[in-house]
């Protein structure tokens, strides 16, 4: 894979800026100001990450933007950076959802709030840079980095139950972790070259015995972070029991560092083993849809709910991937942005509301369409966006990702329409109960100027999206058409046929 060199150096300024805000929060009195210099650093990430969309060219597989310099000679250890259009839409998503994080947390956060505020800043640090990594070790530097920030997100700010979450996700996303590295470690011995470098490691022949172990390795380390069923169980407890922001950023980008992983290192470093078990990977993909599913429709706990939702979403994510073709996989990908822009907007507006009631039961919020209008304007949109309504974006990725289901095979598609049914029955019914029934609250407030702009951003995609997609789908289409001609290059002689 051809890596463009870049002498602007955006990348590097895109991942360090944040973490150059973090150092600045230090010296920065009151929390006030705080807060605002948050929210300036992660903006002007944003706005500079434009430069990114503006000059990426579409046309080429090449990763674009590149950096490349030794960091560790003795061991062969670059700092290597690069995108490409798969993950050119995923920092773009990092860097777009991180100042609305700093919005959402503006009253919701009281105590601490720098140190509150230095860990979103490392974290959007670590996102961007594994989205941007293209040397191994650095990789899995930046992939570490983001559980300490996490883990404290939701161990300091969390709710009643913040130890029990906090350290769940860490020992399920530390034990994935040490199946990445120990992957990492067996490609680095068994390619002559010696390198780290991924896309060196891309080209290397594998035997099919090397291929399924380093696969099963990676397919650990990336099932827990998507969160696949079932691997999932440590989602919906940290979901609960984190704050506002760290719900947003859970579910708008590190579940989709796992689906990354399998598109970036799975599919084009063993593209045997991914045909000899992605069988199997559908079928988990249609276990995690289902359950998903039904959990959801059980939850009293709107976070729960919205929790579980994920569970099936990403379920659709795997599904899209692992069926191995243009449509499938172009649905994937669109379908990670849209669950990132609907999911993470549906988890502000629960922070929003459980400010104002300290609760999240379904039942104590009845009746909000009697008297906070725009409150009920936003999240009637979103729960439809999340239950794929036609207009909205998630339709344009679960319409592709079945399209390419029901090429790739008939039976594997049907079996995930109940999902799509599922998610229709839990958010309506989320809808009944806070729209229509019971009478109302007339004790709170409808949303400020503040928290109304912060969702009108993740509103505009929702249509943007929806009615005119080929801007998104554009910039990925030749970088999917390259993955795909990696995997379909290889010489599989053990592919499992579906029965």
């Amino acid at each position: 894979m051809e890596l463009i060199l870049s002498s602007s150096h955006l990348l590097s300024w895109l991942i360090f800026i944040p973490l150059i805000g973090a150092a600045l929060m230090f010296i920065t009195p009151g929390e006030e100001n705080q807060r605002r210099l948050a929210f300036v650093v992660t903006t002007f990430n944003a706005l500079l990450s434009l430069k990114l969309w503006n000059g990426f060219d579409a046309s080429t597989a090449a990763l674009q933007f590149g950096e490349r310099f030794s960091w560790i000679p003795s061991l062969n250890i670059e700092y290597a950076l690069g995108v490409d259009g798969i993950s050119l839409l995923l920092v773009m998503l990092t860097t777009f959802i991180m100042p609305l994080c700093v919005l959402g947390s503006w009253t919701y956060i009281t105590k601490r709030v720098k140190e509150f505020m230095i860990c979103l800043l490392v974290m959007e640090t670590a996102m961007v840079g594994v989205f941007c990594a293209l040397d191994f070790v650095l990789f899995y530097v930046l992939w570490e980095m983001m559980l300490i920030p996490m883990y404290l997100l939701i161990g300091v700010w969390g709710g009643p139950r913040k130890k029990y979450a906090s350290i769940k996700f860490f020992l399920y996303t530390l034990a994935g972790s040490v199946m990445l590295l120990v992957a990492i470690i067996a490609l680095y011995l068994w390619n002559g070259q010696h390198t780290w470098y991924i896309p060196d490691l891309m080209s290397q022949p594998y035997s099919m015995t090397f291929q399924v172990w380093v696969f099963m390795a990676f397919f650990l380390a990336f099932a827990i972070k998507v969160p696949m069923f079932p691997f999932h169980t440590w989602l919906p407890a940290a979901h609960v029991e984190a704050p506002g922001a760290g719900s947003v950023i859970l579910a708008s980008v590190l579940l989709k560092m796992g689906t990354y992983g399998f598109l970036r290192f799975c599919l084009p470093i063993t593209p045997d083993a991914t045909l000899a078990i992605g069988p199997y990977m559908l079928w988990l993909s249609i276990a995690g849809i289902l359950y998903g599913g039904f959990t959801a429709l059980a939850q009293s706990d709107m976070k729960k709910l919205i929790a579980y939702s994920s569970v099936g979403h990403m379920g659709f994510v795997t599904l899209g991937i692992f069926v191995l073709n243009q449509s499938g996989i172009e649905g994937a990908i669109i379908q990670m942005v849209n669950h990132g822009i609907t999911t993470g907007a549906l988890f502000l507006m629960i922070g929003m509301i459980y400010e104002r009631t300290h609760s999240r039961e379904i039942k104590d919020h009845s009746g909000l369409a009697y008297n906070l209008p725009i409150f009920v304007t936003f999240i009637t949109i979103f729960s439809l966006s999340s239950l794929a309504f036609p207009a909205t974006n998630s339709f344009i990725g679960e319409f592709l990702i079945l399209a390419g289901g029901f090429s790739h095979n008939k039976i594997i598609a049907g079996a995930a329409i109940p999902g799509a049914i599922l998610a229709a029955a839990y958010m309506l019914r989320l809808l009944q109960y806070v729209l229509f029934k019971g009478e109302g609250r007339p004790d709170i407030s409808d949303l400020n100027f503040r928290e109304t702009m912060t969702l009108v951003p993740l509103l505009i995609f929702v249509f943007w999206i929806g009615l005119s997609p080929e801007p998104f789908m554009n910039v990925m289409h030749t970088s999917v058409e390259f993955l795909l001609a990696q995997v379909n290059s290889s010489q599989a002689v053990a592919a499992l046929a579906l029965p």
